[in-house]
């Protein structure tokens, strides 16, 4: 079974997240993205704090992957420095894993 991840980023609407999920999904780079929000996030910025409205992607994928997925979201991102994590995935359901599996050929 590959090894699998979970990628988190953030964008600063729902329509920006959309683009950003089909743009991974049509290139086969991730089987599924998930997008919830609005979400409020406050993070200093150019020396202010800042408080700003966005939309998580939780995008899963395998670790083999993952320089890819990251250079496309930087490609396709609207933020300068846009976040950008990656969390592995430590156990899940082998039904669930086989299927994502599957998605990513």
């Amino acid at each position: 079974m590959p090894n699998f991840i979970q990628v988190l980023t953030t964008t600063p609407s729902k329509a920006h997240a959309t683009e950003i999920a089909q743009h991974l999904l049509n290139r086969h780079l991730a089987g599924c993205v998930q997008i919830s929000g609005p979400i409020t996030s406050s993070y200093w910025w150019e020396g202010k704090l800042e408080t700003a409205e966005e939309w998580y992607c939780i995008i899963k994928t395998t670790a083999d992957r993952y320089a890819k997925v990251e250079a496309e979201i930087r490609a396709t991102h609207k933020y300068e420095v846009p976040e950008i994590l990656a969390f592995s995935v430590v156990v899940g359901s082998k039904d669930y894993l086989g299927w994502l599996a599957g998605t990513l050929k």
